[in-house]
C-alpha cells in the first residue's frame, strides 16, 4: 500500500558557527515514520511532533553548511541548498498566502501562481533563504461547523461545559490541521520550500482574524483562549518545526512566552519580533516581547538589521480613518483591521518607541536598518530620515495569494499618504511609488526578492501583472 506524505518542507532552525540546523517537516500517517534524511554526515529519522487523528506532523533535523551551497536527499531525491550565510544572500519575502473564506476551493494554479514564479526564479539564481512575514494560513473559517464557535468573534457561550471545550478543541485541531496541510501540499509552495530554508512570522489570521484587537471579553474568554491555545500549537509545529520545551536557539524566549526571533548572519541581521502572542487593544507587545527589541538596539550590529514587521511600521495617518469608522457605522466592522495598524491611535505611543529603537539600531556608522512588512494586500514603499543622513526603508510585499482589493482603495490609501505623518518629530514619513510603478500603493499579488552584492541590498518586487519591477538600491 502507497502511504502519502507530504513534505519535506525546511525550516531554519539556527545559524551557528557557520552551520545551519535545519528541520524537514512531513505530514504523514502518524504510525508511519517518513524516510529518513541523508546527507555526507549520516541519515537523520524523523521524529512526530504533533499528532491529529491518524496523521502527524514529523520533523528530522540536521546540519548543513551555511557558507556553502550543500545538499541532502530524502526518498531518493537530491535537494540542493545555498547556504543561508553564504556570501551575498538572495532572500525571498512572502505574506498573506490565503484568503478569508473559501480559500481552499480555489483553483490551485490560479491561486499559486506567485510561488510558481518564484520557483522560476530560484532556477535562475537560487534562494538562500524563505522569510514568510505572516498571516501563512487564513485560519479564519477554522471555527465555522462547531456550536461553540460558531459565533466567533461576535458570539459566544459564557460558561461552557468542559465537555464542550473539549470537543471543539477536537474540531479546531483538525480544522487548523487540515489547513496547513492543503497549503503544504501546494505544488509551488511544497517545490520551494524543500529546497529553500523557510523562517516564519505569524499574524493574525494565522489565529483568527483580528487577534489582539479584538474586545477583551472576546480574547479572554475560554473560546478564545482556546482558539489561541490550538492555532499556537499548530504554528509551532508547521511554521517553526517544533513544540513547547523545544523552541530552537534562535528564540528569544525558550520558554515561550512570545515567538519572536533572531537569526545573526555575516553583515544581515534577521530580527522578527512576535506582535500576536501578547497583543492586546491597547498594547502591540508584552514586556518580553519589548525585551527583545530593547535587547538587539542596545547590543548593535555591524552590518543592516532587516527588521520584520508583520504589519508596516511606517504608514500613513490613520486617524481619520478611525473618526470616519466611529461617524458612519456601516465602517465599524473595519476597527479591528484599523487597531492592528502601528499608526492606530491606540498605539501612538508603542509606534513612536519602536521607530526609536530602530533610530538606535541604526545609529552606530557600521548599522543600517530596512523594515520588511506585509499584511495589507498591497506592495509599496516608505522612508523615514535618521540621523546624519541615513534613511529607514521599508519595503511591503503582501499577497503572494491573496487577492488584490480593487485599485480604488489603493488609490484612497495613496491620497491619505499625501497627508504625511511625522510620528517622531523632525523625522517625516514618506510613502512612494514601487520603481517603474506610479502609484504610492500597487493593488496586484505579489512578493519580495532582495540581492546582495558588495554590501548593497537591491530590492525588486514581483508583481503579478507588471512582472518584476527595476530593482531599488538601499
Amino acid at each position: 500500500m502507497t502511504v502519502s506524505i507530504t513534505g519535506p518542507v525546511l525550516i531554519l532552525d539556527s545559524v551557528r558557527d557557520d552551520t545551519m540546523r535545519l528541520a524537514a517537516l512531513f505530514v504523514a500517517p502518524a504510525d508511519t515514520a517518513p524516510p529518513p534524511v541523508e546527507t555526507e554526515d549520516g541519515t537523520h529519522h524523523p521524529e512526530a511532533i504533533l499528532s491529529c487523528g491518524d496523521r502527524a506532523v514529523w520533523r528530522a533535523r540536521f546540519d548543513r553548511p551555511a557558507t556553502s551551497p550543500s545538499h541532502y536527499a530524502w526518498a531518493g531525491t537530491r535537494f540542493d541548498l545555498a547556504g543561508a550565510a553564504a556570501p551575498d544572500p538572495r532572500i525571498a519575502y512572502v505574506s498573506c498566502n490565503g484568503e478569508e473564506h473559501g480559500d481552499l476551493d480555489r483553483d490551485p494554479v490560479e491561486r499559486n501562481v506567485i510561488w510558481a514564479r518564484l520557483g522560476e526564479h530560484h532556477r535562475e539564481a537560487p534562494f538562500a533563504l524563505l522569510i514568510h512575514g505572516g498571516d501563512q494560513v487564513y485560519a479564519d473559517e477554522a471555527t465555522d461547523g462547531h456550536p461553540a464557535s460558531a459565533g466567533w468573534p461576535d458570539a459566544w457561550p459564557e460558561d461552557p461545559e468542559s465537555d464542550t471545550l473539549e470537543d471543539l478543541r477536537v474540531h479546531l485541531r483538525q480544522r487548523f490541521f487540515d489547513r496547513y496541510h492543503a497549503l503544504y501540499t501546494a505544488e509551488g509552495f511544497r517545490w520551494l520550500t524543500a529546497r529553500v530554508p523557510s523562517v516564519m512570522q505569524w499574524d493574525d489570521h494565522d489565529i483568527c482574524d483580528g487577534w489582539g484587537s479584538l474586545p477583551r471579553s472576546a480574547a479572554r474568554s475560554s473560546v478564545g483562549r482556546l482558539i489561541f491555545d490550538v492555532a499556537r500549537e499548530m504554528a509551532l509545529a508547521f511554521q517553526h518545526g517544533t513544540r513547547d520545551g523545544d523552541l530552537p536557539a534562535r528564540f528569544a524566549d525558550p520558554d515561550g512566552s512570545h515567538l519572536g526571533w533572531q537569526v545573526d548572519l555575516p553583515g544581515l541581521r534577521l530580527l522578527a519580533p512576535d506582535l500576536r502572542s501578547q497583543r492586546t487593544r491597547r498594547e502591540i507587545m508584552g514586556r518580553e516581547g519589548w525585551d527583545m527589541v530593547e535587547d538587539a538596539a542596545r547590543d548593535g550590529f555591524a552590518g543592516r538589521t532587516l527588521f520584520i514587521s508583520s504589519v508596516p511600521l511606517l504608514g500613513p495617518r490613520l486617524s481619520l480613518l478611525e473618526l470616519l469608522m466611529v461617524i458612519v457605522p456601516k465602517m465599524q466592522k473595519y476597527e479591528d483591521d484599523l487597531r492592528d495598524q502601528w499608526q492606530s491611535r491606540a498605539h501612538r505611543s508603542s509606534w513612536r518607541r519602536m521607530l526609536q529603537l530602530c533610530r538606535r539600531m541604526a545609529a552606530p556608522e557600521s548599522a543600517q536598518v530596512t523594515v520588511v512588512s506585509g499584511e495589507i494586500h498591497l506592495a509599496t514603499r516608505a522612508t523615514m530620515g535618521l540621523d546624519r543622513g541615513k534613511v529607514l526603508h521599508q519595503l511591503v510585499a503582501s499577497g503572494v495569494s491573496h487577492p488584490a482589493p480593487p485599485v480604488a482603495w489603493a488609490r484612497t490609501l495613496g491620497t491619505l499618504a499625501t497627508l504625511g505623518e511625522s510620528p517622531l518629530r523632525g523625522h517625516p514619513i514618506r510613502i512612494h511609488p514601487l520603481p517603474g510603478q506610479s502609484g504610492r500603493y500597487t493593488a496586484q499579488r505579489n512578493a519580495l526578492i532582495l540581492d546582495h552584492e558588495d554590501g548593497a541590498m537591491r530590492a525588486r518586487w514581483l508583481l503579478e501583472e507588471s512582472g518584476p519591477t527595476p530593482p531599488l538600491v538601499l
